[in-house]
């Protein structure tokens, strides 16, 4: 099923990435997590759609998604660079496989980050603490970082950040690796959360298996 939404308003988030809040459909339910496949309501656009996640909650009033800005790309969007209120957009109904299933780490690289905010807010919401939670997020520069501040300040959330570009920078350096994991995660004691492209879910579930995690406690959903 499709559903109209009608955008309410636009806020910068970093220098590429930018709040984007819809009123929300009676009928519409998802869980934290999930994402809506989502395309313009234009002409020759309709049918291009493509997943975001949700970092508002559902018991929210609105339908609020994080989304990254590619301008060099000539894709959905850029052109959802130029929305403006009362614009408005085609959501299917939601899907996906990254649902909570309980404290541990939740690793990430850049856009793939955003189906983690909504879990994490439920959870604390619901336990009022992140203890025994770890965001390991990594990113090109500093400046890339979604919600940084947001995190830091999420009281009993742990968080390891790493840059890839940017040598100036008193963050670690480089990828997330086996030896960033196993350095960071003890086997059998969480649920280990990965989100990003598919060869890096390929690359970090293949580490998470030679540190001794389990498959059971490996939950992956790919997002480009």
């Amino acid at each position: 099923m499709s559903h109209k939404l009608t955008l309410q308003s636009v806020e910068t988030v970093t220098h590429d990435v930018k709040r984007y809040t819809f009123d929300k459909p009676s009928g519409i339910a998802y869980a934290p997590g999930q994402a809506f496949n989502i395309g313009l309501d234009r002409e020759g656009w309709r049918d291009d759609k493509h997943p975001f996640t949700p970092t508002s909650l559902p018991s929210e009033g609105a339908l609020e998604f994080t989304i990254k800005i590619y301008p060099e790309h000539d894709g959905l969007t850029k052109r959802l660079a130029d929305l403006k209120p009362g614009d408005t957009v085609l959501a299917d109904d939601p899907w996906g496989a990254i649902k909570d299933e309980g404290p541990g780490w939740f690793i990430a690289g850049g856009a793939g980050v955003t189906p983690f905010i909504a879990i994490l807010r439920e959870r604390l919401a619901r336990e009022g603490t992140l203890e025994g939670c770890e965001l390991i997020f990594s990113n090109k520069t500093e400046a890339d970082i979604i919600l940084r501040d947001t995190f830091e300040k999420m009281p009993g959330l742990k968080v390891y950040f790493t840059v890839t570009d940017q040598p100036d920078s008193s963050l670690p350096q480089g990828k997330i690796d086996k030896a960033v994991l196993q350095r960071l995660i003890t086997p059998g004691k969480g649920k280990c959360y990965i989100c990003g492209p598919d060869a890096m879910l390929d690359d970090i579930s293949a580490a998470l298996k030679e540190i001794g995690v389990e498959e059971k406690d490996i939950i992956t959903e790919e997002f480009d």
